[in-house]
């Protein structure tokens, strides 16, 4: 009987220790080009620059969660509507990969072109649902839109399936939105979104925001939101400018204790016709 050398054994041990070293560092390229071409994604779908308009600052700050494939499909965006209203969106898509972060810019450009045909919140979020259905994909969408008017002093919101955004006025009020909400976009066909009208009546801000910012293993959302709560109520009275308190916002994002997406969209306004209350 013969048997195989031991030098034999090693430089067997020694080739495919090898071989698998090279098949890991193939792996190991392979998902780190992936995760760059998913933020690269995520980043180019998303506006560069936020528009000026009159009577209203805007301020944001973007993360994403690029550990691993963690990547997922969180946007912003604010644009202008005919009569100098201004629209805003902020939401999340559901999965962490390079589907959630394209499927991110179908509901973005959704929401932008079907803004031109209705500027009622409630009315646009039913039909970007409706179209994101018919386009038979397999993710869905949380999301919030706001219409502001400054020149009117109003503000209308309509939500789907996302956390509320907050307010707070110089006359030291502030608070969570508890407006009614629909289901996420694209799981529903032929839903009814809510749509809620507020007055502004003095100056303030409102902060929006993805549950990045608030919620994860070490904050639980309730506790989330209430801190940004008091940074914007800190914020409208100190007279700081909405820059300070998007930083402010998303440092936030450091302690909740899990990597996710974070996003957060901040505008100041000038009140609309002179009264005392903040909201109605």
């Amino acid at each position: 009987m013969f048997r195989r050398r031991p030098a034999d054994n090693s430089e067997d041990l020694l080739v495919r220790l090898g071989s698998l070293t090279a098949r890991a560092r193939e792996l190991a390229e392979t998902q780190r080009s992936r995760v760059e071409l998913a933020v690269a994604l995520q980043r180019d779908m998303l506006p560069s620059d936020l528009p000026s308009f009159p009577g209203a600052r805007l301020a944001v700050r973007y993360e994403p969660a690029n550990h691993g494939l963690n990547v997922g499909g969180d946007w912003y965006d604010a644009f202008s509507l005919p009569g100098g209203q201004i629209g805003m969106s902020i939401g999340d898509v559901q999965g962490h990969n390079i589907e959630a972060a394209a499927f991110m810019g179908q509901v973005r450009v959704a929401l932008r072109a079907l803004a031109s045909v209705t500027g009622d919140p409630g009315e646009l979020l039913g039909r970007t649902n409706d179209l994101l259905i018919s386009l038979g994909a397999d993710l869905f969408a949380t999301c919030t839109f706001l219409r502001l008017d400054p020149a009117a002093g109003t503000l209308e919101c309509a939500r789907a399936g996302h956390i509320p955004y907050i307010w707070a006025t110089t006359d030291g009020r502030s608070g969570i939105d508890d407006s009614e909400g629909g289901p996420p976009l694209g799981v529903l066909r032929g839903v009814d979104y809510p749509a809620t009208r507020h007055r502004l009546t003095a100056d303030g801000v409102f902060v929006l925001l993805t549950d990045g910012v608030v919620e994860g293993p070490s904050l639980h959302v309730d506790e989330g939101l209430d801190r940004v709560t008091r940074l914007a109520g800190i914020t409208a009275v100190a007279g700081l400018d909405v820059d300070a308190l998007a930083t402010a916002v998303m440092k936030l994002a450091a302690t909740v204790g899990h990597e996710d997406d974070a996003a957060v969209l901040v505008v100041g306004h000038d009140g609309g016709p002179a009264r005392s209350a903040a909201e109605e």
